[in-house]
């Protein structure tokens, strides 16, 4: 009989190094997300702001800006997370960009009903420059 030398991969997480290293664009993109709550009722979330910003104060002319109500959220994963009612992201986008909180490289925006594993590819894709 011949021996085989197999070796079977391991689990593999390629977004490891990104996660842990201090490397530019590793922690600092802005996620904007929209969630459906009931019928046509949705909520705008927004996360991964700096920390030195005031979220208080984004959230005050944030609410002010597009006629809305809104909370700042802390979460043990995420940090503080910005809540908005309704669909904002294109406002939220623009709002941040022009007050210059967020260069527009760093922002994504997409809809939460995407599976995990597509938003993974969505940004490792990024991430590449694809």
């Amino acid at each position: 009989m011949v021996e085989i030398d197999l070796q079977i991969p391991s689990a593999f997480d390629p977004f490891a190094e990104a996660k842990d290293s201090g490397a530019p664009g590793a922690k600092e993109y802005v996620h904007i997300r929209i969630q459906q709550r009931n019928g046509k009722k949705s909520l705008t979330t927004v996360q991964g702001l700096r920390k030195e910003f005031s979220y208080e104060k984004i959230l005050k002319d944030l609410k002010k800006e597009f006629c809305c109500n809104g909370t700042v959220v802390q979460d043990k994963e995420l940090g503080k997370v910005i809540q908005l009612q309704g669909d904002q992201r294109k406002n939220v986008s623009h709002f941040l960009i022009s007050a210059g909180i967020v260069e527009k490289r760093f922002l994504f925006s997409f809809c939460c009903s995407l599976n995990v594993n597509v938003l993974w590819c969505l940004v490792w894709l990024h991430k590449c420059g694809v």
